[in-house]
């Protein structure tokens, strides 16, 4: 019995170690924890960053691709344009020629019949 006193102080001694060696090792693991989360919190950053760039990169290359399309189809509309005004001059001449023979025509019978009378 007399020895208990000291059994139980060097029980709680080495108790208080061991919350000591704990607390050292759960602060170790705190501390490691954290730099694998800010490690972790930086590949993501840069993962999103490249996935910006790319996702920039796309929008470019398809505002490229659609003023190419818009250039073609702008070009395309300005070829059938002039077909059509070329289409309409030819149309207008023919009129034109027509109504010079039908005036003609015209003139001749007019001449005709100051002629006959």
């Amino acid at each position: 019995m007399a020895t208990l006193p000291s059994r139980v102080a060097g029980v709680e001694n080495r108790m208080d170690l061991l919350r000591q060696e704990l607390k050292g090792e759960l602060q170790a693991l705190r501390q490691e924890v954290k730099e694998e989360i800010q490690a972790l919190r930086q590949e993501v950053r840069e993962e999103i960053q490249a996935l910006r760039l790319e996702v920039r990169g796309e929008i470019q290359a398809l505002r490229q691709e659609l003023k190419g399309d818009v250039h073609a189809l702008r070009q395309e509309v300005m070829g059938e344009i002039q077909a059509l005004r070329q289409k309409v001059k030819g149309d207008i001449h023919a009129a034109l020629n027509r109504l010079m023979l039908y005036f003609t025509a015209l003139a001749a019978a007019l001449a005709l019949l100051t002629l006959l009378r």
